[in-house]
């Protein structure tokens, strides 16, 4: 029995078999599984488009492009969205910057028939094919994709080094606009010659930059909707076909023991009244409903205070006895799941105790006579600063 230990991670393409093995075989033992680089997929390749045709594309209003330039010296990235001009290549630097241009199949029919070499996929899987053109030195930086991608290349040669360890961390650097890795330990690496192809599966750490003069790359990525993408556009289908005299309805309702509770009854409702809610788990349906709930028909949101009152402000001021009034616009609910108590207000959610949470949604006039412990406070303090509880000095008889 092979296992994909055994399986090799470079193959040799043919004309009659440009993946180097049948279509069968690569979706079952690679197809996102585990990368595979293809030497001569396509054999004497000659680039469909040309590099001046590119930048004209990237100049079109319409065109979907972006301009990259790396300053090796000093690990900064300058990313220029387009419609790019002339005078933006005219100001690019002798290397290190790569221009990278979507969906180039919509606008090139020579480029669109690169597709037909993967009827083997279904052609709906197929989202676009992205062209690259980089001087030395240039590429995006090391990254991961969440879909699988074929990188053809079409002109120069292009270093490619990937990472297929599953253990590989994957945290963003946060002093750069691109999505680059923070870490990335290549397991391996080679340079890509026109007509090699590299396959890579979602979520392979990589990184390729243009060796020794132009290159040229074609990025034939397929379509893959996040589950929130997915969830987020079946509901609004669903949305549009429930009839309205469909709600959330309660004859089952008893005495509510805590006010502004969301109690397990609840959200047995909700299960029973929403079409997919049987896949939420019961915290995840909590906090959607919580923040919905808080936030439905509202119709103003409380600002925020200018100047934030700070904790010992906020003490002092109750300490001498003042109260804090909800604003009339803010809408509470709370409940107590797994990781504590939450309030939910105005669809923002808070750590929270039971007891003031249930407090805060019983009086619209809070006088605090009582001790409290730091979540508490940070609560009142939170509330207070974004504009849900209004402080007023208590009048004091003379």
């Amino acid at each position: 029995m092979t296992t994909t230990t055994d399986l090799p991670i470079e193959v040799r393409g043919s004309s009659t078999r440009p993946l180097g093995m049948s279509p069968a075989r690569f979706l079952r033992d690679y197809w996102q599984k585990r990368p595979l680089l293809i030497r001569n997929a396509f054999a004497d390749f000659k680039p469909p488009l040309q590099p001046d045709d590119l930048a004209g594309l990237a100049c079109e209003p319409a065109a979907l492009a972006r301009l990259i330039v790396h300053d090796e010296k000093r690990d900064r990235w300058q990313v220029n969205p387009g419609p790019l001009s002339e005078a933006d290549f005219a100001n690019t630097p002798d290397s290190h910057w790569t221009l990278l241009v979507q969906d180039v199949d919509k606008w090139d029919a020579d480029v669109a028939g690169l597709l037909q070499h993967f009827s083997f996929l279904p052609s709906w899987r197929m989202d676009d094919v992205m062209v690259s053109y980089a001087e030395p030195g240039g590429g995006v930086g090391a990254h991961v994709d969440q879909y699988d991608v074929f990188l053809l290349q079409g002109l120069g040669q292009r270093h490619w080094a990937i990472s297929d360890d599953p253990m590989a961390p994957k945290e963003f650097r946060h002093d750069v606009e691109l999505k680059q890795l923070a870490q990335f330990e290549p397991t391996h690496e080679w340079l890509l010659e026109p007509g090699d192809m590299l396959y890579l599966p979602p979520g392979v750490p990589h990184d390729g930059v243009a060796f020794g003069g132009p290159c040229m790359t074609f990025s034939i990525g397929m379509r893959a909707p996040s589950q929130a993408e997915l969830t987020g556009d079946l509901a609004d289908h669903i949305a549009e076909r429930l009839p309205e005299e469909l709600r959330y309805a309660d004859p089952d309702l008893k005495p509510a023991r805590a006010t502004g509770e969301i109690d397990r009854a609840a959200i047995d409702r909700l299960r029973a009244a929403l079409p997919f809610a049987a896949a939420l788990g019961d915290d995840m349906l909590r906090d959607w409903f919580g923040r919905f709930i808080t936030r439905y028909r509202n119709a103003q949101v409380p600002a925020p205070l200018e100047k934030p009152l700070t904790d010992a402000a906020l003490a002092k001021q109750l300490a001498a006895g003042a109260q804090l009034l909800r604003h009339p616009w803010s809408r509470l609910a709370w409940t107590t799941g797994r990781t504590g108590c939450t309030l939910y207000v105005s669809g923002q959610a808070y750590p929270a105790t039971a007891a003031l949470a249930q407090q805060l949604c019983e009086q619209r006039a809070l006088s605090v006579d009582r001790p409290l412990d730091g979540t508490e406070q940070g609560l009142l303090l939170a509330l207070v600063n974004d504009g849900h509880l209004l402080p007023r000095r208590s009048r004091r008889r003379r």
